[in-house]
């Protein structure tokens, strides 16, 4: 039988709160204390740099009014924001050795995702993340540590596609773009995306997606509250 992925499905959250959420949710997940979990949102407009990141090179301008976060995943720079749907797992890998197949999953579910909206996109062995044509469409960035996981992927369905340039060349690369499902043509709303992202993501990643329980509700107790979450009254209670 399948391991439970334990679904949190979220709105709008603060990216900080939510960097800090992951965090809490690795320890517990680490510690034992929590099964895997799942984490679905959207950021705020955000730019993120993972340690690898080139500030120098990609970091274009600084007066967009979109702060930079520096954080701890792989990648360079990247945007988040309304519009994009992140899913964030935090689970426990058998083996150190299991990275490179954990990434292909997150990769093989997002393409399977993008298929079901009639959109034919691809990794490209030379670069992060899943493409069509020069276009990226989805980013991958993650962080493994003790093997539970952190941080996750980005899939862009219907974002406002000129923050990305605004101020960073997106990811690094100077010679590609960016899409979304909504760019595209396809008619996707980002509920019907997410709830078919997380069914690949269990198939993907060999766990049954359960979006409720005393798990789900623990996950939940770990976010940040008070006046350090200004995300609150934006973390919607669980749901199917």
């Amino acid at each position: 039988m399948a391991r439970a992925l334990h679904h949190v499905r979220c709105g709008e959250v603060v990216y900080e709160d939510g960097l800090a959420w992951q965090r809490a949710l690795w320890e517990a997940r680490r510690a034992g204390e929590l099964e895997d979990v799942l984490l679905t949102l959207t950021h705020d407009p955000v730019y993120t740099a993972g340690r690898h990141a080139d500030l120098d090179r990609n970091l274009l301008r600084s007066d967009t009014g979109v702060r930079v976060v520096e954080v701890e995943r792989g990648g360079d720079l990247t945007y988040h924001g309304p519009g994009q749907l992140v899913a964030y797992p935090i689970v426990g890998l058998a083996s150190s050795k299991d990275v490179r197949w954990f990434v292909d999953a997150l990769l093989t579910a997002c393409q399977r995702t993008v298929a079901a909206f009639g959109v034919d996109a691809t990794p490209d062995p030379r670069r992060p993340g899943l493409w069509v044509g020069d276009d990226k469409l989805a980013a991958i960035g993650v962080r493994v540590d003790q093997r539970v996981t952190f941080h996750g992927l980005a899939l862009n369905v219907a974002p406002d596609l000129a923050q990305f340039q605004a101020g960073i060349v997106p990811c690094g690369i100077a010679d590609a773009g960016v899409c979304s499902l909504a760019s595209l043509g396809a008619t996707a709303e980002l509920e019907n995306v997410r709830d078919r992202l997380v069914h690949e993501l269990g198939v993907a990643l060999d766990r049954d997606p359960v979006a409720s329980g005393p798990q789900v509700e623990a996950a939940r107790a770990l976010a940040p509250t008070d006046r350090e979450r200004p995300c609150a009254d934006r973390l919607p209670s669980a749901q199917g």
